[in-house]
């Protein structure tokens, strides 16, 4: 069964496509095979890793609207182990048209379950919105990762993300787990220093060791078609993905273990 990772903030600029793609790279890199699901009508991960809005005739709209197999939307990407369902502007109208139907928070997770797939981990790229798109991503996932950057804003943000995590407790998977991930940090500015140290004490073991500090060569990559550990494989943002990857896998081997016993 593949681990399933819904990247979400309804704050945009707090780079949750950037993570997406980077962690799964990582993930990747460390010969773990992973599909890449683009959720968000920007279609900015599927551009990031080549792809052209309306370059692919089945996409995520499809599975989500018209019930396409989701195999018929897997893409291969250029990167080993790593392949893309990708998105356009359509997937949009799911927040008009899936509220519509019963019980369409389970809609993902129906074409997710309806075959079996042969992946290690699968990453959601939610759209900056907490609507029908990410309630149906928060419902098939394992696990959340909130991408926040130190800042007010995107802080104060969390409030709703926590309310959202509640609501699909309650109503669709109560099992959904959360992991915050710091990132675009600065340790140079003291009220980068003093909120990152603000949400560890508020939400302790629900906040990722791993931090993603700024680097110019994060905002390069998608440019160049490529995830940052391949388009500069020394960098610090490069390395910090890296061990977020660990993280992550040592927190899922953690679960799969604590369900099996």
């Amino acid at each position: 069964m593949a681990f399933i990772i819904a990247m979400s903030n309804e704050k945009g600029g707090v780079a949750k496509t950037t993570s997406t793609l980077s962690l799964g790279a990582a993930l990747a890199e460390f010969d773990h095979r992973v599909l890449l699901i683009d959720l968000d009508p920007q279609s900015n991960l599927s551009l990031a890793l080549g792809f052209e809005a309306g370059e692919t005739e089945i996409t995520s709209a499809s599975v989500l609207l018209d019930n396409a197999v989701l195999k018929t939307a897997i893409r291969k990407t250029d990167v080993q182990n790593l392949d893309i369902v990708t998105s356009n502007a359509r997937i949009e109208t799911a927040e008009q048209f899936l509220p519509m139907r019963s019980h369409y928070m389970a809609a993902l997770r129906n074409a997710l379950q309806a075959e079996t797939l042969p992946y290690d981990y699968i990453l959601l790229d939610c759209p900056p919105a907490l609507g029908a798109i990410t309630l149906n991503a928060l419902s098939a996932s394992d696990l959340l990762i909130i991408p926040t950057q130190a800042e007010y804003f995107s802080a104060y943000a969390l409030r709703n993300m926590m309310g959202t995590i509640r609501r699909v407790r309650q109503e669709s998977n109560p099992n959904l787990a959360y992991r915050i991930l710091v990132t675009l940090l600065d340790r140079r500015n003291r009220t980068h220093r003093n909120i990152f140290e603000q949400l560890q004490a508020t939400f302790g073991q629900g906040v990722f060791t791993t931090v993603i500090e700024i680097d110019t060569k994060l905002r390069e990559s998608p440019i160049a078609g490529m995830p940052i550990t391949q388009y500069k494989p020394t960098s610090r943002g490069s390395q910090q993905y890296r061990v977020l990857a660990q993280e992550l896998m040592e927190y899922a081997k953690e679960e799969a273990n604590r369900q099996a016993a």
